[in-house]
């Protein structure tokens, strides 16, 4: 199943909560929406979806061939950040409710619940209410409730919260799964090193704009033009000697042995550190790619403040 949303504006009276957004997701990709609360994501979703409609521009669903796809909620299953299931009642109960929800035979999702279960550590528990579980525990059933009728589109809204760093693994375990069999992944998270191991491509939002999208690399190339080199020296010699090169865009100390550099992109880092080390003994100079999480701070925080001087 692929989605194609090309220039989709929608407006809630003197709010423009999605402006312009164009994006593509094909088939066996994970694709990860970015951004502060507020920034559009879910107003997006619930486009997705079919709860309100775009006030201009067009989402498209094909299947792997090309041919147009009336998206029905047998293809597709959304997992929201409020809990939706039944507290008094059992996780089994609670399963089969919406197993047979989705249209499901009995013969059908009780084997499925039960590997899900044996997935999560939660065999033994499968009669505990839901309000004796834990946040984390109930993020796992909440989870599992999404996944059982093997929609083709999985939508995922902070699939992460509650969950301890071993269920954050077996949750990526099953969404690399998911990309595996062809499904097609759309999911917003706010753990960022958790998102640049997992998505193929990504939409950075804020203010309903789309600032930075596509691959790891590309988001680097958007929002990081510069490169960055972490320098071992003698940070405060090194500061006085290489001011006046102009190739340095920013010279930032990090500590007394070690600051980091700013080049901007045309700059050959192989012919300039041999000149800089003619000034200043240079133990190691070595190029530093900006991680997800401080390319989201940094960009966010522009963002926003850029909004607020508007």
């Amino acid at each position: 199943m692929n989605i194609t949303i090309d220039t989709v504006t929608k407006r809630y009276k003197t709010v423009t909560a999605v402006d312009a957004i164009s994006l593509d997701v094909r088939s066996g990709q994970i694709y990860a929406l970015l951004g502060p609360n507020g920034a559009g994501k879910s107003s997006l979703v619930r486009m997705l979806v079919g709860l309100t409609q775009p006030d201009s521009g067009r989402i498209q669903i094909t299947d792997l061939g090309g041919a147009d796809i009336q998206l029905r909620p047998q293809h597709f299953a959304y997992l929201p950040e409020d809990r939706g299931l039944y507290q008094d009642r059992s996780i089994l109960d609670n399963l089969s409710y919406v197993a047979r929800l989705r249209g499901l035979e009995q013969s059908v999702y009780l084997p499925r619940i039960d590997k899900w279960l044996a997935h999560f550590d939660l065999t033994d528990r499968k009669q505990e209410p839901m309000r004796q579980l834990s946040k984390g525990n109930q993020q796992k059933v909440q989870l599992i409730s999404t996944l059982l009728h093997d929609p083709d589109l999985v939508i995922l809204d902070e699939p992460f919260s509650g969950l301890d760093p071993v269920n954050q693994e077996h949750v990526l375990k099953v969404l690399s799964d998911l990309k595996e069999q062809g499904k097609t992944v759309l999911l917003s998270a706010h753990q960022m090193a958790l998102v640049e191991r997992l998505a193929d491509k990504m939409l950075l939002m804020s203010h309903g704009k789309a600032l930075a999208q596509g691959s790891l690399e590309e988001i680097r190339a958007t929002l990081q033009p510069q490169r960055l080199y972490r320098v071992h020296c003698d940070a405060i010699a090194a500061q006085s000697a290489w001011s006046d090169f102009s190739e340095i865009e920013r010279l930032h100390p990090i500590d007394k042995n070690e600051l980091e550099l700013t080049l901007g992109a045309d700059v050959d880092a192989s012919m300039l550190w041999p000149r800089l080390a003619e000034r200043c003994a240079i133990e190691s100079f070595a190029l530093r790619k900006p991680g997800l999480h401080e390319l989201y701070l940094d960009t966010i925080g522009r963002s926003q403040a850029q909004g607020d001087a508007a």
